[in-house]
């Protein structure tokens, strides 16, 4: 049974009313096209939909993440420093590598652009409390923040810990700074987030806003015209590409789907 709020809307405004009153103001936010989804980081969907054994995950994940050091050099002016972990990770997150790193936004819109552009159904808003959880089972969250020499591979890797950590590297690479990301992290991969918060003590710490299908078109004609796009989220040529699909939906004359056209 979920311990946290769990709230259906029907309208853009309804989500609007939520979303920029406390206490959700100032909460972090990720959007997921399909509202059935657990909250898991790409690395656990890969190695739970491909059979890797469980036995073997924390060698494969350091395995990855040191294959990816000694090779991104070739395509780097400037590489991290050998040992900032956490900052390879949001770079190989950056690129598309599967890692436990999970990508949330300070920004409502943000995460409800990345729910609505590809959805066929119900999307949802995930919404966290950075407050709680920094404060969540872990009394001292500096003994497993991923930034200092050592914590990844001790407290993250083996995999053993049920913790969430919320940060960002102390770099942020351009995509990372458009998109007003952080990332949350898990200690564990086989639990998802919001088992991991699970306890009925640990209140006000997470919500989950499921945007029916039919948002989508106001919400994210509203989006467009707030400038939040691929191209904008994605400031390189990639996302510019990207934003071509919803520019197949949009024209300033008409409406594209009912070849109504707009009144002056």
């Amino acid at each position: 049974m979920a311990t946290y709020s769990v709230f259906t809307l029907s309208s853009w405004e309804e989500f609007l009313e939520l979303v920029v009153h406390p206490p959700y103001s100032n909460w972090a936010f990720r959007g997921e096209r399909d509202e059935r989804w657990p909250l898991y980081s790409s690395l656990s969907r890969y190695l739970q939909n491909f059979g890797v054994a469980c036995e073997a995950w924390p060698e494969q994940e350091a395995r990855i993440l040191r294959i990816f050091k000694r090779k991104a050099h070739q395509f780097l002016e400037r590489p991290p420093d050998w040992n900032d972990d956490f900052q390879w990770l949001a770079l190989m997150q950056h690129h598309g590598a599967p890692t436990r790193l999970i990508d949330f936004t300070w920004s409502p819109y943000v995460a409800a652009f990345f729910a609505l552009e590809r959805t066929l159904g119900d999307c949802v808003v995930w919404a966290m409390n950075p407050a709680r959880v920094a404060s969540t089972r872990v009394p001292d969250s500096g003994r497993i923040d991923p930034r200092f020499q050592g914590n990844f591979a001790t407290h993250y890797l083996p995999g053993v810990e049920r913790f969430i950590w919320m940060g960002e590297p102390h770099t942020m690479n351009r995509r990372l700074i458009a998109q007003s990301g952080t990332f949350l992290v898990p200690g564990v991969l086989d639990v998802p987030v919001e088992d991991i918060l699970s306890d009925p003590d640990q209140g006000n710490i997470m919500a989950k806003f499921v945007l029916a299908n039919a948002v989508r078109e106001q919400g994210m004609r509203e989006l467009y015209r707030m400038n939040i796009t691929y191209a904008t989220l994605f400031p390189d040529l990639d996302g510019l590409a990207r934003s071509m699909g919803y520019e197949l939906e949009f024209h300033w004359a008409y409406d594209p789907h009912t070849m109504e056209k707009y009144t002056t």
